[in-house]
């Protein structure tokens, strides 16, 4: 079964040649452009120059790999808060056996978010003396934003970050490891480099370095995007595209992992202004409608680009006709996780009880804890969601309560939670008796539940120092996959790809290695 993980080289190198080919630049071939062609293009229509590089992101190659949303459920799996029905896709994944240099998933995730940086660096070279016009601050400012946005996930992948010695407390906070090797930084003309700086980036980093260059890129982001005053289409293909609010949520993110916990609190806020949070109707409607009123960025799907069986649905839905659905291992809520959801909690609703749905539309929509989260519209054009302003409220809170700002934390907790209690009014009593660790603790917990199945389990054990446990009493994980995997276990960080350290004279497969 093993020998199923391994992808030749040329294999590899021709899907990644066939994807990066793709529908570049929209539907004319601008690759025959001079730069100032290219550049005068892209300034008229900044859109149609981006709409290349969204496909992209979701093109499946597999029916396990389907870009950026595959990407995601890799690292959701190998969590404890989904559980299997049983182990036919993704079981690699589901035992976090998929990490080393030669099996295709750290080729994949490389591949994904290095070609996303190599898409952001031609369109920054356009500007070696960077954007002028509105228009063309616009066009950078989004591939700044990729740019930081592909180091953020490239660092917390490819490399145990935080520090350990071992005596810690699990879940206690350490310092970040900016010493210890990162991943290659890949600059392009635009940024003022010369060749040999250029060149010597694409070595192994430090962790410091990566983080630092995955902040200023954002902070370009903003400031351009604020600058253009950039607004998307007000249409649900509006919402492929990264404005301002979008990069502030990515900055968000970025300052939540290095514990910058004012400015987290600062970019998470100004993020998610101008966005709803759903109503308790709109929490039934299937997460697959970028047009949702708390939907800060994601992909609108379409006839042309839907993926049918090789998708996010397929794998995650219930109600759908794809591989969950008819049971090939359906995707279930974890039973611990499910009992630590209050009965007062709209969001209950989401998961069946430990009885299952015996009316339940689809085989898997049946069992004992399915997830009912995701919806399916029938024709497999459900949207693909990559931001959402619930997340914006949760980073918000749990920077305040870092700092101990327990009131400011309740404030920002409530206007999430009342429209996701029975009643539409969370009290907040007992939250504001908690200690400042206790309060982390449950905002963490809220985490779980209103971001399951989203991608943000395997990220928040590692930026906080926590393993999973399957193996306890009343598991619904499938038996033989009970693991229990400590904090900075090596299970968590995943090998430099061979195929990189074979084509990278920077990098020495041997001594570069993580272990």
């Amino acid at each position: 079964m093993k020998a199923l993980k391994y992808m030749s080289v040329a294999l590899v190198l021709a899907a990644a040649l066939a994807s990066c080919s793709k529908d570049f630049l929209d539907a004319e071939d601008y690759s025959v452009l001079t730069p100032d062609e290219a550049g005068e293009v892209a300034a008229k229509n900044a859109d149609s120059y981006l709409n290349g590089i969204w496909s992209a992101n979701v093109d499946a190659t597999d029916h396990d790999e389907f870009g950026l949303m595959s990407t995601l459920l890799y690292f959701e799996f190998m969590t404890e808060d989904i559980a299997f029905s049983d182990l036919t896709w993704f079981r690699y994944d589901y035992d976090l056996d998929y990490r080393l240099e030669q099996w295709i998933r750290p080729r994949t995730v490389w591949s994904l978010f290095y070609t996303n940086i190599s898409r952001a660096n031609e369109i920054i070279s356009l500007y070696p003396a960077g954007p002028q016009t509105d228009a063309e601050k616009a066009l950078a400012g989004q591939a700044y934003a990729l740019r930081g946005w592909a180091y953020y996930y490239l660092i917390q992948v490819f490399q145990d970050y935080m520090s350990w010695t071992g005596t810690e407390t699990e879940g206690q906070l350490t310092a970040i490891r900016r010493d210890a090797p990162g991943v290659p930084i890949i600059y392009t003309t635009g940024d003022g480099k010369t060749p040999d700086e250029m060149n010597a980036a694409t070595g192994r980093n430090t962790v410091g370095a990566v983080l630092d260059e995955c902040e200023r890129n954002l902070l370009e982001a903003v400031r351009l995007l604020t600058e253009s005053n950039y607004k998307r289409t007000a249409d649900e293909n509006g919402k492929d595209f990264i404005d301002a609010s979008v990069a502030n949520g990515m900055l968000a993110r970025y300052y939540l992992l290095v514990q910058k916990w004012p400015e987290a609190a600062a970019a998470a806020k100004l993020a998610r202004a101008g966005y709803g949070l759903r109503t308790p109707d709109e929490l039934q409607d299937g997460f697959m409608d970028v047009m949702a009123s708390d939907v800060m960025w994601g992909f609108n799907h379409t006839t042309e680009t839907q993926t049918t069986y090789a998708s996010f649905f397929s794998h995650m839905s219930n109600y759908s006709p794809g591989y969950c659905g008819l049971n090939y291992s359906s995707k279930l809520i974890d039973a611990r996780l499910y009992s630590q959801i209050d009965a007062s909690d709209l969001r209950r609703a989401l998961f069946n009880g430990p009885s299952g749905w015996s009316a339940g539309p689809q085989a898997g929509a049946k069992l004992p804890y399915a997830n009912l989260k995701f919806g399916d519209d029938g024709n497999w054009t459900m949207d693909y969601i990559y931001m959402r302003s619930p997340e914006m409220v949760l980073i918000e809170a749990e920077a305040e309560a870092r700092q101990g700002n327990l009131a400011n934390a309740a404030a920002a907790l409530k206007q999430l939670l009342d429209v996701r209690t029975k009643g539409g009014n969370w009290d907040d009593t007992a939250f504001k008796e908690m200690t400042q660790q206790q309060a982390i603790s449950y905002i963490l917990l809220q985490r779980r539940i209103e971001l399951w199945g989203e991608g943000f389990a395997y990220f928040d054990l590692k930026r906080n120092n926590k393993g999973m446990n399957r193996n306890y009493a009343g598991s619904n994980h499938p038996s033989g996959h009970l693991l229990t995997v400590p904090a900075h276990d090596v299970l968590w960080t995943y090998q430099i790809p061979r195929s990189e350290w074979q084509n990278n004279d920077n990098i020495d497969g041997v001594k570069d290695q993580n272990p």
